[in-house]
């Protein structure tokens, strides 16, 4: 008989419930329950150390380590990569933060694939290695409609962490962001572009609009001139989220290429999104 926890998918737990039903750990990513047979997958969104998710359907999910190249056979790691081995029978039950204090429940989850590598900063900001897991819902489970603000508020904390870099600091960490974008369901289907590549774009314009050639047309309240961040290739027609793929525009000329797009505008940003 599976352990009974009585909670639908969009409920919001404390971390004390969260404590209290699963008889788990105060902190953690990925908390083990010995008492319910179970692994707590933790998505924290409102901290910037790890780069998890969604993909369609699959949620791809960092592994732990916090500092230097990450190892399937580290505590948790391990566990979930032989979830889905003949024998075991740990359950997987993942979370969302996107809000501090407030874990959303998406649902009874599986791994979908083995794992893979890519290169993510660590807490110290030096590339690493780390695993990452492909999680899926199990069948019957859609995923959880999330606020607009809620995804909003992941994007700005990515956005205030990217204000904090250097320039070459920020053109470091462009270089680990996945240049697929995660999606999911909001009012409508939203992407969750990168704060950091957006960042890089409007510093390599210098205070430019990348079509017209003319200054920003005025200044934001902290004095940074006013531009806004325009995939080349839009995101909906399956452009990257990418260095190359993003310029820097003044509102007209944004204006214009979401009305327009003219091919000779477009072929313009191409060459200049290239050039560094």
């Amino acid at each position: 008989m599976s352990f009974q926890h009585g909670l639908k998918p969009s409920d919001v737990l404390k971390n004390r419930e969260l404590m209290d039903i699963f008889k788990i750990g105060i902190s953690g990513g990925m908390r083990k329950s010995t008492y319910a047979n179970a692994l707590i997958i933790i998505s924290d969104h409102t901290k910037s150390i790890y780069d998890d998710r969604w993909v369609g359907d699959v949620f791809h999910y960092t592994g732990m380590g916090l500092e230097g190249p990450q190892s399937l056979d580290y505590k948790q790691n391990k566990t979930l990569n032989n979830s889905n081995r003949e024998g075991t029978t740990t359950t997987l039950y993942l979370f969302e933060v996107f809000q501090k204090g407030q874990y959303i429940y998406q649902g009874e989850v599986y791994l979908a694939d083995e794992p893979y590598t890519e290169t993510q900063p660590d807490k110290n900001g030096t590339p690493r290695k780390v695993y990452v897991f492909p999680l899926k819902l199990m069948d019957g489970q859609e995923k959880v409609l999330i606020s607009k603000n809620a995804v909003e508020s992941k994007e700005q904390i990515q956005e205030k962490e990217a204000k904090k870099l250097n320039d070459d600091e920020l053109k470091k960490r462009t270089s680990y962001a996945p240049s697929k974008p995660g999606s999911r369901n909001v009012t409508t289907n939203g992407y969750e572009r990168n704060a950091y590549v957006s960042e890089y774009a409007k510093r390599r314009a210098n205070g430019i609009c990348q079509l017209c050639e003319e200054p920003a047309p005025f200044k934001t309240k902290k004095g940074d001139p006013y531009l806004e961040t325009h995939h080349i290739v839009w995101l909906a027609n399956g452009g990257e989220d990418s260095i190359e793929n993003t310029v820097a525009l003044c509102a007209n000329c944004h204006r214009k290429m979401h009305s327009l797009n003219l091919e000779q505008d477009v072929q313009k940003l191409k060459i200049i999104a290239v050039q560094d």
